[in-house]
């Protein structure tokens, strides 16, 4: 089911270090309810039957999201989905008040297992009680539960434990996405070695995370971490199943996110190009990463495992 994806806003009450947007609350607008409403509808005319509200944070203007909620049920979008740090979600009644208006998915992140871990690369003490008292929230109301956690240097050893967690809190999907490095980080060579791990030596935290949501009977990916590192676990890759989506960004519009990933956001190495046989289904890491890391750590598949 093809979606749009709205970013409403870019301020946020967390400032993760890691954050794609970087200091994009600085300088872009936060958009009006009525603005929301006409790509809303624009959507709609498109076809599109799933919406995404996205940022920032979307809940950071709470009554313009139940407002825009509402509406996009109104004029019959099936699916709506939060995507959000998961904070607001600690309050019972704002639940209550979302799904009432129309919310049926929502999308919190968790970063960590522990308060310690998660707080950190949010710098927002307080957030990881307010996101898993969110998540129990929701559970308490039966609705889908799909959290991101993103994988840096910090909480990669201990994913195995988030996956516990996440299982243990009864979501029903998770997904590990890959540092997707901004360009704050990217300039900064202390935080590159503070936030970035190589993706070699993070997978085998990723993979036990993985096993675990198996055993469990959970569904799990990941996201952003080609096919080379993911040998006997190709099926939890979330590329090949992610929805196309028009996605509403700052100042741009991007109307088929896919190609923007595979012709923009990522990349391929020679090596990938000419030797590897998951080259037409592989999207590559994002750009960012082999400009500073280089593909050393990326070899290409050359026969399929039997």
């Amino acid at each position: 089911m093809e979606r749009v994806d709205i970013k409403v806003g870019f301020q946020c009450n967390n400032h993760c270090i890691f954050c794609i947007q970087g200091n994009k609350r600085e300088y872009c607008k936060d958009r009006t309810e009525d603005e929301i409403k006409k790509i809303l509808e624009q959507g709609r005319s498109e076809g599109k039957e799933a919406v995404v509200f996205t940022g920032g944070e979307p809940t950071f203007r709470p009554k313009l999201l139940l407002n825009c909620v509402s509406y996009a049920r109104d004029i019959g979008y099936r699916v709506i989905q939060i995507q959000s740090n998961g904070r607001m979600f600690a309050y019972r009644a704002y639940c209550e008040e979302i799904v009432r208006a129309g919310a049926n998915e929502f999308s919190p992140a968790v970063h960590g297992s522990v308060a310690s871990i998660h707080d950190r690369l949010t710098n927002a003490p307080g957030s990881f009680d307010q996101v898993t008292a969110g998540i129990r929230n929701l559970r308490e109301l039966r609705q889908y539960i799909l959290t991101n956690s993103v994988v840096t240097k910090i909480n990669m050893e201990d994913i195995p434990n988030l996956a516990k967690l996440l299982v243990e809190l009864r979501v029903d999907q998770f997904q590990f996405a890959f540092i997707h490095i901004n360009p704050i980080i990217a300039e900064d060579q202390k935080l590159i070695e503070e936030v970035v791990p190589s993706m070699a030596k993070a997978m085998p935290y990723v993979k036990a995370g993985l096993d675990i949501g198996r055993k469990s009977g959970v569904k799990c990916m990941t996201e952003a971490i080609p096919y080379c590192m993911m040998r006997e676990y190709e099926d939890l890759i979330a590329e090949r199943i992610i929805p196309e989506a028009h996605v509403f960004d700052a100042e741009e519009d991007i109307e088929k996110y896919s190609e923007y990933r595979q012709n923009e956001g990522k990349s391929k190495g020679p090596r990938c190009v000419s030797e590897c046989i998951k080259n037409d289904v592989c999207e590559g890491p994002w750009r960012e990463y082999p400009q500073l890391f280089g593909w050393e750590e990326f070899k290409p598949i050359t026969e399929e495992k039997i």
